[in-house]
């Protein structure tokens, strides 16, 4: 009599493993989390789409000094694109390399108390920003303002008018919003740099690379897509910065590129806080539509920002 083995049982590894109910409710509440947000968004635009839709078709008396809505919005966007390119020319290079040397040049104390302070940094108010940039800064600062008037007022950035005689300009508005957005952009940075695989840094080093050129080689590359992302949200923050460019800012209705001049337009967030409460209802529907375009320009500059962020985490998976 020969004894015949039992077949053992074997598990197909393509068969999906059964669902447990803990997976089912974590995988229901992010869901429910994901869609709030998209909720959110969405009744955020309606809000400003229905209530702006007459400061949108108003008549001409409502736009005083102008005489439509484009004319109106024409100096606030100039305004508001300025003094956001001037925070990231000044914050983006401070950002990196503060975030460069906590990451990868300074000892381990030293770089936990420098990014306690920088994430400390975050934590000030707006509005004290905005005291100590006008009241502090801007006239620190004018000395600038004619140095910059007097070697490059061929440009019309820095002329043909006067300088600021107090120093209260879109330029100084400008670097309280680089201050601002700076820990953001730097914080995120830093992250991103410190997540660099080890062995990419170790091999760079051992082909004999310099500490320069394995940061440039094996960071870089990697960290791409991160600091995109963080220079795009330190943005959003300049772009939607409303007291501390109010407290700083000597604002006029005219359109200007000079940034040091005596006055320029207020951005449209600084805008909509100094005319909100004393407006009429007409007045509230169009600030309600400024709104809506800078709603309409922080949500393209997302969605480029993490277009290109996705493009190079792409490149770098390949």
């Amino acid at each position: 009599m020969t004894a015949t083995a039992s077949p053992e049982r074997t598990e197909n590894p393509t068969t999906p493993r059964p669902s447990r109910r803990g997976d089912r409710v974590f995988a229901g509440v992010v869901r429910l989390a994901a869609l709030t947000i998209l909720v959110a968004l969405v009744a955020v635009f309606v809000f400003l789409a229905v209530e702006g839709w007459v400061g949108l078709t108003s008549d001409a008396a409502t736009y005083a000094p102008f005489t439509s809505f484009a004319s109106y919005m024409e100096p606030l966007i100039v305004s508001t694109l300025l003094a956001s390119a001037i925070a990231l020319i000044v914050s983006v290079p401070f950002a990196i390399a503060v975030a460069l040397f906590i990451s990868h040049y300074a000892p381990r104390r030293l770089a936990a108390v420098l990014a306690y302070l920088v994430d400390l940094l975050a934590a000030v108010p707006s509005v004290v920003f905005g005291l100590w940039g006008g009241r502090y800064l801007a006239a620190y600062l004018q000395p600038a303002h004619v140095w910059l008037h007097e070697h490059f007022g061929f440009l019309p950035f820095f002329g043909p008018g006067p300088p600021s005689p107090n120093g209260r300009s879109l330029f100084t508005a400008g670097i309280v919003l680089a201050i601002m957005i700076l820990p953001i952009m730097t914080a995120i940075s830093r992250e991103i740099f410190l997540q660099t695989p080890r062995l990419h840094q170790e091999a760079a080093l051992a082909l004999g690379a310099t500490r320069w050129e394995m940061i440039r080689y094996a960071v870089f590359p990697y960290a791409r897509s991160g600091m995109v992302s963080g220079i795009m949200l330190g943005l959003g923050r300049a772009l939607g910065e409303t007291m501390a460019v109010a407290m700083v800012l000597a604002t006029t209705p005219a359109t200007t590129l000079n940034v040091i001049g005596t006055a320029s337009p207020a951005t449209i967030a600084a805008n909509i806080a100094l005319n909100y409460k004393e407006a009429t209802p007409e007045r509230q529907s169009l600030l309600i539509a400024t709104g809506l375009v800078l709603f309409v320009i922080t949500f393209v500059v997302n969605f480029a920002a993490r277009w290109v962020a996705g493009r190079s985490a792409r490149r770098l998976n390949r």
